[in-house]
């Protein structure tokens, strides 16, 4: 799966590295919905630098169609919230 970051790029993601990314999702979810600001930037935060971890960073000249699209680091909870939708951020596989 292509994940596009705003502002940063895109990266490649196996399949395999989204049971451990959905957790951090849900959990960010439940720190959005409770307006736990210091929770969500931390998990927020964890999320993206997974991201770009388990990702394979592409070339910046590459037109690939982003599958998935994350908000930008600097993003607040509230903009990051109008992204939500009942899953997270991450889709559940499938």
């Amino acid at each position: 799966m292509i994940v596009r970051i705003m502002g940063e790029g895109q990266v490649r993601l196996a399949d395999r590295h989204f049971a451990e990314l959905n957790a951090l999702d849900d959990e960010l979810l439940a720190e959005v919905r409770d307006g736990d600001g210091e929770g969500f930037r931390r998990t927020f935060h964890a999320l993206l630098a997974k991201v770009r971890e388990l990702g394979e960073p592409l070339p910046d000249d590459s037109l690939e169609p982003s599958e998935l699209i994350l908000p930008a680091a600097e993003a607040t909870l509230d903009e990051v919230r109008a992204m939500l939708n009942d899953e997270g951020l991450i889709p559940s596989p499938g």
